[in-house]
């Protein structure tokens, strides 16, 4: 077995075990049950073979702790700029419910309104690049379970429309949902993730709601908590929700003073919020990204770690037993002699 196939080997069992879905007795368990079965048992246990073994799975050590410590340093950046946007997001888009759910009638605003569902937009913010875990397929489950659920009808018809940000996400619907529509303009969006180059999608997509292109935009991402978990949400982007009243509850407006004049505010107030409830979604998947390629690549060095102590194992049975061979050679030559 060559090198390269040592290490293609190695890659797939750090794949296996580094994933989320890893648990003891589930399918990464049974893979690694398998595989180190395969290791210490087949017959290529010869001292030379296990010696280039070793080595390719330290090698491939080096490589996943060098991508966490990477990882580590591009999450502690993305991680600061989502702490720092989401208080001031959160309450920006809760005065935006607010408002609208107050003013229904009397806001001169089509964000607000809701139509039948004819043409649905979903927009899909995925990663790049793999190797961290089930993180992107997380995101597009919940993605597939929203058009499965309630998009269904307007996906037979044919109006339904896939906006993928990253290429995760745009291959999964390029191969599995051809008979969609997809704008495929801002799949390198997170090449440049300033708030102007941000706010040129969600600007497209209010322009398109406006238009009556679409009747509802939902986004799917990865929503950040810490670097161990982060959460797959598909939310409705456009229309702006409304508050649910509960029953018992108040049914009168909510006096709100307007200056300047109502139409002049809300005009410009309410795509500035938008605009930045969606760049929310874009730095929540990015810092969950490299969350969860950190958390990857640390399972998969500690399980390097085990496999080389369990090499090691093989390698020591190995050359006990080659020494335990040649000596019952020599001892059994030696008697033939003195025969």
């Amino acid at each position: 077995m060559s090198t390269i196939e040592n290490f293609v080997l190695d890659t797939i069992y750090f794949h296996f075990n580094a994933s989320p879905s890893f648990k003891e007795g589930g399918r990464g368990e049974l893979e690694k049950r398998n595989l180190t079965s395969h290791i210490i048992q087949s017959p290529m246990a010869n001292l030379k073979e296990v010696r280039e073994r070793i080595k390719s799975v330290k090698n491939t050590q080096q490589i996943t702790k060098a991508m966490k410590m990477v990882a580590a340093s591009k999450l502690r950046r993305a991680q600061m700029a989502i702490t720092q946007m989401r208080p001031y997001a959160n309450k920006l888009n809760e005065m935006l419910v607010n408002i609208l759910s107050n003013l229904e009638g009397d806001a001169n605003t089509s964000f607000g309104k809701e139509r039948p569902i004819q043409a649905v937009c979903m927009v899909i913010v995925t990663s790049n690049k793999g190797l961290c875990g089930a993180f992107n397929n997380n995101i597009i489950k919940a993605a597939v379970a929203k058009i499965e659920e309630k998009y269904e009808a307007v996906r037979a018809a044919g109006k339904l429309t896939i906006l993928p940000i990253g290429k995760k996400g745009n291959d999964f619907f390029r191969k599995r949902y051809p008979e969609c529509t997809r704008i495929e303009d801002h799949v390198a969006l997170f090449s440049d993730l300033s708030f102007d180059n941000v706010a040129k999608v969600s600007q497209q997509l209010m322009d398109a709601f406006e238009g009556e292109e679409y009747d509802v935009i939902d986004a799917a991402y990865g929503q950040f908590r810490n670097a161990a978990v982060q959460i797959p949400i598909c939310v409705q982007f456009l229309p702006v929700a409304k508050l649910e009243k509960k029953s018992g509850e108040s049914t009168a407006k909510a006096d709100y003073i307007f200056e300047p004049n109502k139409e002049d505010l809300l005009k410009h107030l309410v795509p500035s919020i938008l605009q930045t409830q969606f760049q929310k979604f874009v730095l929540d998947t990015h810092a969950s990204e490299h969350g969860a390629r950190m958390t990857a690549m640390d399972a998969a060095t500690e399980n390097a770690e085990e496999l080389v102590k369990e090499l090691k194992i093989s390698y020591n049975k190995a050359r006990q037993e080659a020494i335990t061979k040649e000596l019952s050679e020599i001892v059994g030559g030696a008697a033939a002699l003195e025969g």
